[in-house]
């Protein structure tokens, strides 16, 4: 304005500088000569824009803007985990094919269907295993390697033959109680699969197993000896196997009274001895 300075500077809205990530800076963008200037008596500089120094941010609106920051993060973060799905790792994925594969069949479920169950995509499976024949691979495995420990156990004891078969038979009932979604798995496969025929494989090992400690017990004079040892072998796992259609795991009987009744059955037979008391179990039990 005339005679009261020489230069007046009209500030515009603050613009962000390409060349500058100052903050703290305002440039002001126009420039007005005052009339003394114009007119020659006072001379001007022509100087370029001036940079002025932005007042700094009180402590109050810095905390309130982050405040608000906060809440926003917050709500994004509540919002996502809303909209997340719980993860898998491949333990957990193994236990739900499993039982997804005892439901339907090996051949019946999909890798869709199985993305489904799980509440995840095909791609999140497939950060896991590599195919649907992998789940199936672990399952089975999962079965035989408990199933060939016993085996291993019974062969390391020292004994009489029948003594270390009854100790397998035992065993092996654990391993179907503690693993029973796996072994009812493998007792289901026919060998549509390589993996399937692989299993098979190894179940036809785990027989002869069997049968070579039934013969190793019929020819120390514990086993009777008109029974093929194999057939013996197949008829006292028919029995351990027939769990995986009736056994509940939380049914009452544990896993330990299982292997007892089967034991009694494979071993004792049901008829009573004729030296055993002809008492009702309650009656006994009553009488002391």
């Amino acid at each position: 304005m005339p005679g009261t300075g020489h230069v007046t500077a009209q500030r515009s809205h603050p613009r962000p500088s390409p060349s500058s990530r100052r903050p703290d800076l305002v440039t002001v963008h126009s420039v007005s000569i005052c009339g003394p200037c114009r007119a020659g008596k006072v001379p001007w500089s022509g100087a370029a824009p001036i940079a002025r120094r932005r007042a700094p941010v009180r402590s109050a609106g810095r905390t309130r803007q982050a405040g608000i920051l906060a809440d926003v993060s917050d709500a994004d973060g509540r919002q996502a985990a809303r909209r997340g799905r719980p993860g898998y790792d491949k333990e957990s994925l193994l236990l739900v094919a499993v039982e997804v594969f005892n439901e339907r069949g090996y051949d019946g479920t999909s890798m869709e269907e199985l993305s489904k169950r799980l509440g995840i995509t095909k791609s999140a499976i497939y950060h896991h295993v590599t195919r649907k024949d992998e789940l199936l691979q672990l399952a089975v495995d999962r079965a035989l390697d408990g199933l060939f420990a016993a085996a291993d156990e019974a062969a390391a004891m020292d004994g009489r033959a029948v003594d270390r078969l009854e100790h397998l038979v035992r065993a092996s009932v654990t391993v179907l109680v503690e693993r029973l979604p796996f072994v009812t798995l493998l007792l289901r496969v026919r060998g549509n699969t390589p993996v399937e025929r692989r299993a098979l494989a190894r179940r036809r090992e785990f027989d002869r197993l069997v049968a070579a400690l039934v013969a190793r017990a019929e020819a120390e004079g514990d086993v009777r000896p008109d029974i093929d040892p194999a057939i013996t072998g197949r008829l006292l796992f028919g029995l351990v196997n027939s769990l995986v259609e009736w056994y509940k795991p939380h049914g009452g009987a544990t896993g330990a009274h299982i292997a007892d009744a089967v034991c009694k059955v494979a071993f004792d037979g049901l008829r009573r001895r004729p030296d055993a008391a002809r008492t009702p179990p309650e009656h006994a039990a009553a009488g002391g």
